[in-house]
C-alpha cells in the first residue's frame, strides 16, 4: 500500500504546540514524519536536542522518522547545525539545499532528498543514488506527466528509487535571505519579534482583485492555493509512487490524515473538499497547468 509521510512543520509554532502536535501524530496512520526547522534559524523554540527526543520517541511509536535541514543556509551557525545532523547516524536525512547534499555524500551516509531540490531528470537522481540516495520528493512544479516519465526511466536502468509526491499543504515556492514577514510589520530581520508566531499558518497576501496569492512564511513564500491531491491518488498508485506527503497545518491535521489513509485504502472520498484554513483548492502543477488553479472533476 502506498505510504504516508508528514512532512516539516513549515511555520513557526509555540513549543508547547509542536510538542503536542507530534504527541497526537505518533497515533495517525501515517508512516513517517519528517522532523526540523526548514525555513529559519531564528526559530528556536525547539532546541536540537529536543528534535532528536522527539526523533526517538516517534521512533519508537513505530514510524520511520528523517531529519531535515534547513532550506536556505545563510552563516556558519546554520552551518554547525547543518552539521550536526550530517553527522548521526540514527535517522535518515533529508537534504534541502546543496550544502546538506555535500555533506551526506562526504559523510556516505543514506538521505533522501525533499520538494526544494532541483531533482529535475533521472541522470541526477542515477548520480545522487550512488551517493546514498534512498527516497526522492518530486519538486512541487513539475507535473503527473514528467513524473511518470521519470519513475519510468528508472525502472528501465534498473534503478530502485521510491519516488514521493507533495500532495497537502501550502506549496513551499521560494525562499530569500529577506523576512516578509518582519517586513510586514516595519521591523528589521534581526529584531523581528517573532511575529511569525502570530500566523501559524502563515500570512495571507492578495492582490488588487482580493485573491488569495500567496502565503507570507518569515523568510519563505508559498501557494495562498492549498495544493489538493486526494483524488490523484488511485493514479500515483498506478504510476508507481511510493509515498505521498501532507504538510502540516495548524489544525485538522488528524482529519485530513484520516481521509488520505481511507483513500489509499480504496474508499471514494465524500463530495465535500477539506477546508482548515479558509484557502481555496488548486491541483494545477500535476497537470502542467498553472500552480494555482484548480483541474475540475479531476480523479475520483
Amino acid at each position: 500500500m502506498m505510504k504516508l509521510s508528514l512532512g516539516p512543520i513549515l511555520w513557526f509554532w509555540s513549543r508547547q504546540t509542536v510538542f503536542g502536535f507530534y504527541a497526537q501524530a505518533a497515533e495517525w496512520p501515517v508512516d513517517t514524519i519528517y522532523l526540523g526547522e526548514t525555513v529559519c534559524s531564528r526559530r528556536r523554540e525547539l532546541k536540537p536536542a529536543d528534535w532528536f527526543a522527539l526523533a526517538r520517541d516517534l521512533k519508537a511509536c513505530g514510524k520511520e522518522v528523517v531529519l531535515s535541514t534547513q532550506t536556505l543556509i545563510e552563516s556558519e551557525a546554520d552551518l554547525r547545525g547543518l552539521r550536526r545532523l550530517c553527522e548521526q547516524n540514527d535517522f535518515l536525512v533529508e537534504a534541502n539545499d546543496q550544502s546538506a547534499l555535500q555533506l551526506v555524500c562526504q559523510q556516505g551516509i543514506p538521505f533522501v532528498t525533499g520538494p526544494s531540490m532541483n531533482t529535475y531528470n533521472t541522470a541526477t537522481l542515477k548520480l545522487l543514488a550512488e551517493k546514498g540516495l534512498k527516497r526522492w520528493c518530486l519538486p512541487v512544479e513539475l507535473c503527473r506527466d514528467t513524473l511518470l516519465r521519470m519513475i519510468g526511466e528508472l525502472e528501465q536502468d534498473g534503478v530502485d528509487l521510491p519516488a514521493e509526491v507533495f500532495a497537502w499543504g501550502f506549496l513551499p515556492l521560494a525562499w530569500s535571505s529577506r523576512c516578509f514577514t518582519a517586513r510586514h510589520y516595519n521591523l528589521p530581520k534581526d529584531n523581528c519579534e517573532f511575529r511569525c508566531l502570530q500566523h501559524p499558518d502563515g500570512l495571507e497576501l492578495r492582490s488588487r482583485e482580493s485573491r488569495e496569492l500567496f502565503r507570507i512564511n518569515g523568510t519563505s513564500t508559498l501557494s495562498g492555493s492549498r495544493y489538493d491531491l486526494m483524488r490523484q491518488l488511485p493514479e500515483m498508485a498506478e504510476m508507481g509512487v511510493k509515498t505521498v506527503r501532507l504538510s502540516p497545518e495548524y489544525q485538522g491535521m488528524e482529519e485530513v490524515v484520516r481521509r488520505f489513509d481511507q483513500v489509499r485504502g480504496g474508499e471514494r472520498p465524500s463530495a465535500d473538499p477539506l477546508a482548515l484554513v479558509e484557502a481555496p483548492p488548486c491541483n494545477g502543477y500535476w497537470y502542467g497547468r498553472p500552480g494555482m488553479d484548480l483541474v475540475p472533476g479531476s480523479g475520483l
